[in-house]
């Protein structure tokens, strides 16, 4: 679930950057607050440390990318790619 629904957030945080502040803002506060739901969460207990990792991409690429050179549209690229995967695993 959070593959589709972070990724979502991830995708409005990079359509909104450099275009509506308050849009952009609220986009990553919720990406921000399912990545610390989602740690909370046991069945991602196995996980946490590649939720640490995202997250901490995320921030980054937020703040300009400056310590991993990361960027919103390859993360959403990235995020896209799982949720397309929860869909088909849903599907079948």
């Amino acid at each position: 679930m959070f593959q589709k629904i972070g990724g979502s957030e991830v995708g409005r945080a990079a359509k909104w950057q450099g275009k509506d502040e308050n849009s952009f803002l609220g986009a990553v506060t919720r990406a921000l607050e399912l990545f610390d739901l989602t740690q909370e969460d046991n069945r991602w207990k196995s996980r946490r440390r590649e939720l640490d990792r995202a997250r901490e991409v995320f921030a980054d690429a937020v703040l300009g990318g400056r310590e991993y050179k990361s960027n919103l549209k390859d993360l959403e690229k990235y995020f896209m790619l799982f949720a397309l995967v929860a869909a088909r695993k849903m599907n079948t």
